[in-house]
């Protein structure tokens, strides 16, 4: 892998509102409409943002219907984000590492 790969993909991470997307897409699959009313942010910015998640297969997409349901990538997404969570759990020390650290201990 070359660094562009690794910078892709971690740049799609470190946006706040894919983060978001992310996080409401690990507890259910959704559509625009619900994403949009669950994070209180346009139908337009939602789909923007699901247009670059889905092309690091990050987040895919089924259709039901007349709608797209979207939906984390199970073989490699997931587990990524346990390991997140087993990381803070275990090795972060900083106090607030739920919320901004910025590194500080």
């Amino acid at each position: 892998m070359n660094s562009g790969t690794y910078h892709i993909f971690f740049t799609n991470l470190a946006n706040p509102l894919k983060i978001k997307i992310i996080l409401s897409l690990r507890n259910k699959e959704k559509n625009v409409t619900d994403l949009s009313k669950e994070l209180g942010v346009e139908q337009s910015k939602i789909s923007h943002a699901l247009i670059l998640l889905k092309k690091c297969n990050i987040v895919k997409s089924k259709q039901e219907g007349k709608q797209r349901i979207y939906y984390l990538n199970s073989k490699t997404i997931i587990p990524m984000l346990k390991l997140i969570d087993e990381h803070a759990t275990n090795y972060c020390k900083c106090k607030t590492c739920n919320a901004k650290c910025g590194g500080r201990r």
